[in-house]
């Protein structure tokens, strides 16, 4: 859990002034150091690279300030794509790990010179198809070990469960295919976790990888050239939670490395990940105002932000930290459900939580909101997305998405042809 804030409570309020509440704000100082301690930790590997998970904060503007820190993208849509190639991130530092996917965005892909990760031994056939006749010099696949990988959550669930990837069977013949059909470079990826904190999990998820590699040569005769484990790294949440150390992921998976990949000739072998969360998720907020307050048989705050805002609260029961801007240090002696506007009674962002005493006006930061944040927002009940603002290396401030306005909600209906229809 982080209560970090980089604004004093008068800065905050003369910000609320300049743009209205609610909005989410972004340090990217912060991320910039946060984005280089990550690579620090991994620059042990002769090739790493992080593929910042473009689902957690698609803006070109956050893409932009990670690829000056050396940081690819990992995409699973047409739109991640094109926000990618915007940002100026093109060629293989972008993964597109897709699942059911059009084959126009296979195409664009290609075109684009990313790294395409199959999630199906059939979708060989399909993108091959969707590329002429060809597949790319360059392929990757998307493995699911089932029970063979314990984990899984609320967010991602059970891999034996889940409907990613292939099997392991699948795994050696559409690797034996390609090799079939002369493709030149070959990566193999999996992603089994969300938000996990155990960090033996990762190290385990590497161990699986590089067995499967050098399997691979020995029954095959192919070189693996990367591995992508994924993304999944935690941030905590709560005061009893601890963030993963990854100088020691990093040790354990050298370890590994070592013990596997360099005796099998299989070295230098890409290490490669796809996070989002660690990398932007302390250093977001959620920032909104008390706008009513409600005595029944619960007190309740109602804010100016809703669940269409910030869903995770109402969707999984996800903790964030709440803090009432201005009374840091004064006593948490009520108890308040901080709720939203939305017509579902699961739009609240805490349910019974100790808090100082809240006036209408007073603003609320919801913390480590950087990743999944308004990245998962909607437009039920007609509600308006909020924007998002930057707090600049420099201390200036940009507005990097404004918030929705009634004309982009009604931009795909024929408002006028409604009038004749009968």
């Amino acid at each position: 859990m982080s209560t970090y804030f980089p604004l004093s409570h008068d800065e905050l309020v003369s910000l609320t002034k300049q743009f209205s509440t609610p909005f989410y704000l972004y340090d990217e100082n912060a991320i910039r150091k946060n984005m280089r301690a990550f690579t620090k930790s991994f620059s042990m590997f002769p090739v790493f690279r992080e593929h910042f998970a473009v689902k957690a904060l698609p803006n070109p503007y956050i893409l932009k300030i990670l690829a000056d820190e050396g940081c690819g993208t990992d995409c699973s849509s047409l739109a991640e794509l094109v926000l990618s190639k915007t940002a100026g991130i093109t060629g293989e530092h972008v993964i597109f790990t897709s699942n059911e996917t059009p084959a126009s965005e296979y195409r664009y892909a290609h075109e684009c010179g990313a790294i395409i990760n199959l999630d199906d031994i059939t979708h060989i056939d399909f993108l091959k198809n969707a590329l002429a006749g060809k597949l790319p010099d360059t392929l990757c696949f998307r493995y699911n070990p089932g029970p063979l990988k314990a984990g899984g959550n609320a967010i991602i669930g059970k891999p034996e469960e889940a409907k990613y990837g292939l099997t392991r069977e699948q795994l050696f013949l559409a690797y034996e295919r390609c090799k079939q059909e002369g493709v030149k470079k070959l990566g193999l990826h999996t992603m089994v976790a969300s938000n996990e904190l155990n960090p033996d999990f990762f190290i385990d998820t590497a161990r699986i990888l590089f067995d499967l590699c050098v399997e691979l040569k020995k029954k095959l005769g192919i070189k693996i050239a990367f591995v992508d484990l994924g993304g999944g790294i935690g941030i905590p949440y709560t005061a009893d939670q601890t963030a993963v150390d990854l100088d020691y992921v990093a040790r354990g998976i050298k370890k590994l490395y070592d013990e596997k990949i360099v005796p099998n000739d299989l070295s230098p072998l890409g290490i490669y990940w796809e996070c989002g969360r660690p990398i932007t998720g302390p250093y977001g907020w959620l920032v909104t105002k008390a706008i009513h307050e409600k005595r029944i048989y619960r007190n309740y705050i109602g804010v100016d932000a809703c669940m269409a805002d910030l869903m995770r609260p109402g969707m999984y029961g996800a903790y964030h930290e709440i803090t009432v801007s201005g009374k840091e240090h004064a006593p948490k002696d009520c108890v308040y459900d901080v709720v939203g506007s939305l017509c579902e009674n699961c739009d609240k962002f805490a349910v019974q939580r100790k808090l100082p005493k809240i006036d209408i006006g007073d603003i609320l930061l919801i913390h480590d909101a950087g990743a999944h944040g308004r990245s998962m927002g909607f437009n039920y009940n007609g509600k308006l997305r909020c924007g998002e603002v930057l707090l600049r290396s420099d201390g200036s401030f940009k507005e990097i998405r404004r918030r929705e306005t009634l004309d982009d909600y009604f931009a795909t209906l024929d408002m006028e042809g409604v009038q004749s229809f009968r």
